[in-house]
């Protein structure tokens, strides 16, 4: 039976997709003991994993090269290896397109590639973020195809990834999972599984409410999030520092939960998410009025942050055309090096439509590319470079910035994250 092979260890499980969740997951389910084949179209990532090299920063090398190393994880580009799987997970990138529309394309290939291979008795488990309904709309028919019946001949159920980039505190092997099977032997199945890599798993009644918990999830943020970017641009007019009012409002140990202005939303889960649910939605004549607007209040922080920029610079009698404007930071968030819908994309291209002279530093990026231009990262700046500079932009707060230099040598600093604080002079122009 499945459930033995699992609790033996010896289920061969395949991961499609190895990207920020899959990589991760493969590691982890090898690290239990399992032996895992890793999928994924991209050679450069299969030749990677290969040689135990790792371009994900919550893996080590170290640690790829000696799970690698063991046989219990390797990777390949052929998908006919689903076949060999008793376990399949999913865990393929599910982005919106310029309208916020889901765009599940790569859901939709990879699903027909495991109907194609699919053997008797074998698990299926989704991960991808999407909109509810999707595993049993878009998954369910094409494994049914052949004639093969759920929760007999084959187990599916939805298990939400959830993976924060660079977080020390939570990682892959601490975060408790929810799974939601399409009958109860296919959620049993898949908690089993689960539970052999995280501490806890929370069964739910169906795909659905798992697919619908995960951007509730992210949904809480993007709105949370929203609210008080709202209220950093009415301090900005207020002439109010909306970072004191958020310390301010911490010492309440009841009620509140802090959350944090900033130049946009990036990464792979807030700026997409929300929006699947938004879309679906209509579906039902329903309208998320919060997501939308928590949407448009987001799109406007980048064209702030420019005109924060502009005012700047404008107090020292210089156009922002021809200005020499110093990025640092172009990742999503402190410490890592995911680019992934980072807000320094609209901030530059308004920037360069605005014919400023953009130079980039980045200590986790070695290169960043917008609309198909590739702008290269600079070393890390001196003080003379600081100095050449007409203004610093603050768009990421990397522990590895040397805040103590960039305040002695830059003329001009707007700071998005708050890295100055403690810093008053008048040079600095807070968000």
């Amino acid at each position: 039976m499945l459930e033995e092979k699992i609790k033996e260890r010896s289920a061969l499980i395949a991961v499609a997709g190895l990207g920020y969740v899959g990589l991760p997951l493969a590691v982890a389910f090898a690290a239990a003991g399992f032996r895992v084949i890793g999928l994924d179209i991209q050679e450069r990532k299969v030749d990677a994993v290969n040689r135990g090299e790792s371009y994900i920063e919550d893996i080590s090398s170290e640690e790829l090269k000696k799970i690698v190393s063991s046989g219990k994880l390797s990777a390949s580009t052929d998908f006919s290896r689903l076949g060999d799987a008793d376990c399949v997970t999913i865990c393929v990138p599910t982005p919106i397109d310029e309208h916020k529309i889901p765009v599940i394309s790569y859901l939709s290939t990879v699903s027909e590639r495991v109907a194609q291979y699919m053997k008797h008795v074998q698990l299926i488990v989704l991960e991808s973020t999407t909109y509810p309904g999707t595993t049993e709309e878009i998954t369910l028919p094409m494994l049914e195809r052949g004639g093969k019946k759920v929760g007999k001949d084959f187990f599916l159920a939805f298990s939400p990834e959830r993976i924060d980039p660079g977080n020390k505190e939570f990682d892959f092997r601490t975060v408790p999972r929810v799974v939601g099977g399409k009958t109860q032997r296919c959620t049993d199945i898949a908690a089993l599984l689960y539970k052999t890599i995280v501490p806890s798993v929370y069964k739910v009644s169906s795909p659905r409410v798992a697919e619908m918990e995960k951007l509730l999830e992210n949904i809480f943020r993007i709105v949370n999030i929203s609210m008080v970017n709202e209220i950093a641009l009415l301090c900005d007019r207020m002439n109010i520092d909306i970072w004191e009012v958020i310390e301010a409002a911490s010492t309440k140990p009841y009620g509140f939960m802090p959350f944090y202005p900033g130049p946009g939303l990036g990464g792979h889960c807030i700026p997409v998410d929300p929006f699947y649910l938004s879309w679906k939605a209509k579906e039902y004549g329903f309208y998320t009025r919060f997501i939308d607007l928590a949407g448009e209040i987001n799109s406007l922080m980048p064209h702030f942050v420019v005109t924060k920029v502009d005012f700047a610079l404008n107090k020292v009698k210089k156009p922002l055309n021809g200005s020499r404007i110093l990025v640092l930071g172009v990742a999503y968030k402190a410490n890592v090096g995911d680019t992934r819908e980072s807000p320094a994309i609209d901030v530059i291209r308004i920037l360069k439509k605005k014919h400023a002279k953009v130079t980039i530093f980045d200590p986790h990026v070695s290169r960043f590319s917008i609309d198909g231009k590739e702008y290269p990262c600079i070393d890390h700046p001196d003080a003379e470079t600081l100095k050449k500079a007409d203004a610093v932009l603050i768009l990421t707060d990397h522990a590895a910035f040397n805040y103590k230099l960039i305040a002695e040598n830059a003329d001009i600093i707007i700071d998005t994250r708050n890295a100055m604080k403690g810093i008053r002079k008048r040079k600095v122009f807070k968000l």
